[in-house]
């Protein structure tokens, strides 16, 4: 692409046509190639047309709006089924949390890129499929094959909503770290959504209150119910017609947290060994220490994502590569206290499932930190980090099916 624009930089014809086959590689080599090509009308044109960033909020189209609308309601409704059709809410929210909003986040993406009939019959079949074998299995509150199940299911899911979001080529890897950054995006925005649906709740509760009528039970009930369970419907349609709306303050939040998660990573393992805690005899005390590995890792793909689509910042560097090797001490030392109770006390779902995570976790660790040294030692660009974040996404995906659909039927649902 780079060749490509520099032969044509006097081209305004084949500028265009580049630029609308292939957006998102053509904006990203431009920004590298502009620093050289600066003083050049046709060239400075791209830059401003490129970056320019509109002050008004876009409200996209009619048609845009009509299907967030009509999707936020849909969202409610399937939250608040069991109180329609007087179903357990103990058996369906377990079971079917993930399809409250991540099957029609995915139709907007697929709506969107027009995705070929063949992946939306692919990805239709695997969501119907997991919808009827997840609600069909044995009813059971002991059971830990169904519990693992429903925890890696929102996992295939978005994996799911992810094939949609990449569009037809499934192998754009910078289009899988769009959609690492559309996560981290979606997350702020839904927050904001959600703290500003609280204010709302508070002084509408209040003000019904001050003359006597008393609303709580049914704003929450109703109204509430639909607003949580549209927050990320109307955030990710906040954050696809209005990028400026976040785009600054991920990358912020990113440059914020990597150091003082590494700092509290840090103090935190001191304190294990003061505290005398290990994982090694303590259940629930590994149950967090893996939590906190989870998010752990999910900062430091959030931040590699957004590090990878701007200019290099050798400090920013250096943060995720001291992240990435204490966070791989923290896997290590999960890794070795499942093990040993493996050997201990036998294999069950649970432990399994867990080394499984644990592993990949450390595979994946282990690969960007020497990723993160060949960038910090000029071997290598940090887009390369990105790049082993997006190829191990799909790895993911498969060890969740194995879990979903191939452990109920190891273990025989126990």
């Amino acid at each position: 692409m780079k060749n490509k624009i520099l032969s044509h930089l006097n081209n305004p014809g084949q500028l265009e046509k580049l630029y609308r086959n292939n957006k998102v590689p053509f904006k990203r080599e431009f920004s590298t190639l502009y620093p050289e090509l600066q003083g050049n009308v046709l060239a400075d044109f791209w830059n401003e047309r490129l970056n320019y960033e509109s002050d008004e909020i876009n409200w996209g189209t009619g048609r845009e709006l009509v299907y967030v609308i009509i999707a936020a309601l849909i969202a409610g409704f399937i939250a608040k089924i069991p109180a329609m059709f007087h179903i357990n809410e103990e058996l369906f929210y377990p079971r079917n949390t993930g399809f409250i909003f991540l099957p029609i986040l995915t139709a907007y993406f697929a709506w969107k890129n027009n995705l070929q009939l063949k992946y939306i019959a692919v990805i239709c079949g695997v969501m119907l499929f997991s919808l009827i074998y997840i609600n069909a299995l044995p009813a059971s509150t002991k059971s830990d094959t169904l519990i693992l199940a429903c925890i890696h299911l929102p996992l295939l899911l978005w994996v799911l909503l992810g094939a949609a979001f990449v569009g037809n080529n499934l192998r754009d890897l910078y289009k899988r770290l769009d959609f690492l950054k559309y996560n981290g995006d979606l997350i702020v925005m839904t927050t904001l959504i959600l703290i500003a649906g609280g204010i709302m709740t508070g002084l509408t509760i209040g003000l019904f209150s001050l003359i006597g009528f008393k609303i709580e039970q049914f704003y929450f009930e109703y109204i509430g119910v639909f607003g949580i369970a549209s927050a990320p419907i109307v955030g990710t349609y906040l954050t696809q017609t209005n990028p400026q709306l976040v785009s600054k303050v991920s990358p912020v939040i990113a440059k914020i947290f990597s150091p003082l998660v590494l700092i509290m990573l840090v103090i935190y393992l001191f304190a294990i060994i003061y505290s005398g805690k290990d994982p090694y005899n303590d259940r629930e005390f590994l149950i967090i220490f893996n939590l906190l590995l989870i998010g752990v890792m999910a900062i430091i793909f959030f931040s590699v994502a957004e590090s990878s689509k701007t200019a290099k910042n050798i400090t920013a560097t250096w943060v995720l590569f001291l992240l990435s090797a204490v966070t791989i001490v923290v896997n290590c030392i999960a890794l070795s206290a499942i093990i040993f109770r493996i050997v201990e006390w036998g294999i069950t779902p649970n432990r399994l499932a867990v080394l499984g995570d644990n592993f990949l976790m450390l595979l994946n660790l282990v690969f960007i930190t020497v990723l993160l040294f060949r960038s910090l030692t000029k071997k290598s660009g940090i887009a390369a980090v990105g790049r082993a974040i997006a190829i191990f996404l799909p790895v993911y995906c498969i060890w969740a099916i194995i879990v979903i659909f191939i452990f109920p039927l190891i273990f025989g649902f126990e």
